[in-house]
């Protein structure tokens, strides 16, 4: 994004500048012998001399800054020989006008006199250039913060993508692996399966680019992907959702939260009818909490790191907390931080 001038900055500055420097003129001028008419007068002719200068380099600025980048040498070099050639032909106009209040004969030739407004331009033109590369240095700074945070949020939302991604070829593997068995084994039961699969692929397609979730959606989703997993286990997986209407409408989470934890779950624990996997998502203030039971496998499983990890990462990623995870002798407990505005950078 090419960096604009401040223009409403420079111009409230120069105006303040011409202000401050015109009152301590007049305090000074009142404090000599002239007559408090010339004082006033004076004063307005020094006022109008600032102004000119402060305004002459503004224009200058918006001239240049139309075929030079504001951050360039070329842009500052130009800046500074045009302000001081026109401060300086500025305050020589208004020589004739000094010394017409002043009731002073002049010539152009007078060399005490011009070299005086010569000098007199320099001046003023460089305190008012040193307040207006104020500005623009401020107006640098935030511009280059507003695109580091820019480029930072890109960035996210890029490894954020690439990281969701990686769920669905995981998941379509397992689902069409689940899908071949269970129709040598039952057409209806594995139509049945078809159905809670496409409305699972077509919430992760309509919600794919999406960084946040309604938790209520992501409840939605994980709702499908668990009938499917009870289609294949029946009672012998066990998950209840115990969360409010209030917390479902109006808390957040990052997109794909919930399933690939259930994933989890179901990937490393023995489970059977007798002893069930029991799944528990829940609440405990601004946190979600979602446990299950310990009946870990004997044999270990290979893991390809798209659960608990990749969840992880997408989480610090766009919200910038990190997840808890503990596991004690029974429980494993995984606690996410609930996000209260879809469109913040948490």
């Amino acid at each position: 994004m090419q960096e604009k001038l401040p223009l409403k900055r420079l111009i409230r500055l120069t105006w303040l500048q011409t202000i401050i420097i015109g009152f301590i003129f007049y305090l000074v001028a009142s404090s000599t012998d002239n007559p408090l008419q010339h004082v006033i007068t004076y004063t307005l002719l020094t006022m109008s001399g600032i102004l000119l200068v402060g305004v002459s380099d503004i224009l200058l600025m918006v001239v240049i800054a139309r075929n030079t980048s504001i951050r360039s040498k070329k842009f500052s070099f130009l800046r500074r020989l045009l302000t001081y050639l026109v401060s300086i032909i500025i305050y020589l106009l208004l020589r004739p006008a000094f010394a017409y209040v002043g009731r002073v004969e002049w010539s152009f030739w007078d060399l005490s006199s011009f070299f005086a407004f010569v000098g007199s331009g320099i001046v003023i033109n460089t305190l008012i250039t040193l307040l207006h590369d104020s500005v623009l240095l401020y107006e640098h700074k935030m511009h280059s913060e507003l695109e580091l945070s820019r480029l930072k949020t890109a960035n996210a939302e890029a490894m954020n993508l690439a990281l969701k991604q990686q769920i669905h070829p995981h998941f379509l593997f397992n689902a069409l692996n689940t899908l071949k068995a269970l129709y040598h084994k039952d057409t209806q039961v594995a139509d049945d399966y078809i159905v809670h699969m496409a409305n699972f692929l077509r919430a992760s397609i309509y919600h794919h680019n999406a960084n946040v979730a309604l938790l209520k959606d992501e409840v939605s989703l994980l709702t499908d992907y668990l009938e499917m997993q009870r289609i294949r286990f029946g009672a012998a997986l066990d998950c209840t959702i115990n969360l409010p209407p209030e917390t479902l409408n109006n808390y957040y989470l990052p997109s794909f939260s919930l399933q690939p934890l259930l994933e989890n779950a179901i990937k490393h624990n023995n489970f059977t009818l007798e002893d069930p996997l029991t799944v528990v998502i829940s609440q405990n203030e601004d946190t979600l909490v979602i446990s299950n039971n310990i009946q870990n496998k004997k044999m270990k499983v290979a893991s390809t790191n798209y659960g608990l990890a990749n969840l992880a990462e997408r989480y610090r990623l766009w919200s910038g907390d990190e997840i808890t995870i503990r596991e004690d002798a029974d429980l494993f407990t995984v606690s996410i931080k609930l996000l209260k505005d879809e469109h913040s950078n948490h």
